[in-house]
């Protein structure tokens, strides 16, 4: 006896005909089903989304951006000292 033989234990016997078309027309009732209802589902998909992890306000946005790009500022201040050309360039490449 071969591996597959032992591994996969197949019988010689094919499945009868009417249980192959039986399951591929549930198949294809549940796939019209799960398209028809498609925007459904993925609205639910969205609802559940947010409520594990909740958008941001906009004044919590407007507050991270201001962070940010302070943070992208602070390093050229301390660079104006020496090169002011170099700090211009980081700072451009920084917002980007």
């Amino acid at each position: 006896m071969s591996f597959s033989d032992a591994f996969f234990q197949t019988s010689v016997t094919a499945l009868p005909f009417t249980q192959v078309l039986t399951g591929m027309v549930q198949l294809t009732l549940l796939a019209g089903i799960l398209m028809f209802f498609r925007p459904l589902l993925v609205g639910i998909a969205r609802a559940l989304v947010l409520a594990v992890r909740p958008r941001l306000t906009k004044d919590e946005l407007a507050a991270r951006r201001k962070l940010r790009n302070a943070k992208a500022i602070q390093p050229t201040q301390a660079a104006n000292d020496g090169d002011a050309g170099g700090a211009d360039i980081r700072v451009v490449g920084s917002r980007s």
